[in-house]
């Protein structure tokens, strides 16, 4: 794969609304922040697209040769962890401890790599103190009855992001206005304790933090207060991340984040897709019945800061798509096993190694320029895995059918090499994508093919009675049995397959779809 000098990154910066070429502010060294969950809940479809982004974005830098500093906060202290807590009769900060660690289970799932720090909110109080004490000191901030808000009116430039006028802030989102504030548009930077709920004491008395002012003391405390990266979902522009800029910049003129980058909305029948508007599906939900790599497939198949529609189709579309690649991959592998000794490093020190074929050569030098050229125009994944990739994949299986057939030896090694250079270069796409698993190809193979049953309601011991039952009914010529047998299980997503004597199995799309959205439990 290339390197930074011969491909120019560029990102889309919010700030600017327009393409600019990446160049981080200490050469060879990325900081990047990014704002991460609430955790009184698990997490939905929208939190996974975000944390996705932001992790292509960090195995990206990181394939450019960048050493990067990834910190993603939890925010373990909020009104609607308190009130949540209530509900269940728990104690606040055990229930977000909870919800902290079920978050990070749903990461591993979809292979997300560990950001370097995931600090969390209740362990960086000091932090949040202090930064708070320089808004006052710097006249930027005023305490009410052990409240402290922060005054937007001495701070001439705060829109500056999201471009809203004062008028239009909706005074922290979270919270109703309060009329001890000067302007209905100061925020909470630190709420006053109230009887029953976790506090901690302050200068100005116990209390808790307001919502903004945690990812500002610590991107600051993880990162100094000027970086190269600040990401969120799109929704926190404003008023998380417009304020967030205010309180920075208040607390520390020479604050400065250089990029600031924000991912679409994940969306149910075109609404976004949250917990407030009761329209979500659960990580969790998702992966009872579809592989995480599959879901990681759909995640990415859109392009990171449009929005992403939610649909079983494009599920079905996105799981069948990785059994296609890690069952070409598998082929591959179980095709070059009795020829280890032709690809060894130690034939190329001999100067034995036969080059790839032409086909193999021009679907390898494809797809590391598509690979490239996309990745660097502001990390475009939506057409990766569909062209260039694709075609490397048919051109593995154009090798597979050729290793069948008998060969010279020379015309042998030239295809075998050409399956070992196909397979490397797919390897290096699916790892920056975050696509390839921990685990063998055969075990993703029989992964997908149990998420294939559970959806269809069947076992394998069913599958392998219905393809008893066809070879009795094709055996006895009664081709109107056989066709019906296999037209059923395909409206249930599995694919009958004849290999001359033997038939197999693969999941499919569904010929049909009956429901809009998946049966899913709790819904």
């Amino acid at each position: 794969m290339a390197t930074r000098e011969e491909y120019v990154f560029k990102v889309y910066n919010s700030m600017t609304q327009q393409k600019e070429v990446f160049e981080p502010k200490v050469a060879g060294k990325v900081g990047m922040y990014v704002c991460g969950v609430t955790t009184y809940d698990l997490s939905h479809l929208g939190h996974a697209r975000a944390a996705l982004s932001f992790d292509i974005l960090y195995r990206y830098l990181q394939q450019l040769g960048y050493e990067v500093t990834y910190i993603r906060n939890f925010t373990d202290i909020d009104d609607k962890i308190i009130n949540r807590a209530k509900e269940l009769n728990e104690d606040p900060l055990a229930l977000s401890g909870r919800f902290c660690d079920e978050y990070l289970v749903d990461m591993d799932d979809l292979q997300c790599l560990h950001p370097t720090h995931q600090p969390r909110v209740t362990e960086h109080m000091e932090q949040i103190m202090k930064m708070i004490d320089q808004i006052i000191n710097k006249d930027c901030a005023y305490v009410v009855d052990g409240d402290v808000f922060f005054a937007v009116d001495n701070f001439p430039n705060y829109g500056q992001l999201s471009g809203q006028r004062l008028e239009n802030n909706r005074a922290g989102e979270r919270v109703a206005v309060d009329s001890r504030k000067r302007n209905p548009a100061d925020f909470a930077l630190w709420k006053a304790a109230k009887p029953g709920e976790p506090s901690w004491q302050s200068p100005w008395g116990p209390g808790r933090p307001g919502w903004h002012i945690e990812c500002s003391a610590m991107s600051a405390y993880y990162l100094t207060h000027t970086f190269d990266i600040h990401g969120g979902g799109i929704d926190l522009i404003f008023p998380h991340h417009e304020n967030e800029i205010a309180q920075s910049c208040a607390a520390c003129e020479e604050s400065n984040v250089s990029y600031w980058m924000h991912n679409g909305h994940v969306t149910n029948n075109n609404e976004k897709m949250s917990k407030s508007l009761g329209n979500f599906f659960t990580i969790r939900q998702i992966t009872e019945r579809y592989h995480p790599l599959a879901l990681r497939h759909f995640l990415i198949s859109v392009h990171y800061r449009s929005p992403l529609n939610f649909s079983v189709p494009q599920l079905e579309s996105a799981s069948e798509a990785v059994f296609y690649i890690y069952q070409t991959l598998q082929d591959c592998e179980d095709a070059l096993l009795p020829f280890k000794e032709e690809f060894k490093e130690g034939a190329e020190q001999k100067g034995k190694t036969a080059r790839a074929n032409d086909d193999a050569q021009k679907c390898i030098n494809k797809l590391r320029d598509e690979f490239q050229t996309k990745m660097s125009d502001d990390l475009n994944t939506s057409p990766i895995l569909t062209g260039a990739f694709l075609d490397a994949l048919k051109c593995i299986n154009s090798s597979l059918n050729m290793l069948k057939k008998k060969l010279q030896k020379q015309q042998k090694s030239i295809h075998i090499q050409s399956l070992v250079q196909l397979e490397k270069e797919a390897k290096e796409v699916l790892e920056i994508l975050g696509m390839l698993p921990p685990c063998t190809y055969a075990q993703v193979l029989m992964q997908l093919k149990d998420k294939a049953l559970k959806r269809a309601g069947l076992v394998e011991e069913d599958i392998s009675g219905f393809i008893e039952e066809r070879a009795v009914a094709r055996k006895n010529k009664d081709f109107s049995r056989s066709d019906q047998i296999r037209a059923d299980l395909t409206v249930k997503g599995i694919a009958l397959m004849d290999l001359g004597n033997e038939t197999i199995w693969r999941p499919c799309v569904p010929v049909q779809q009956d429901q809009e959205q998946p049966h899913v439990a709790g819904r």
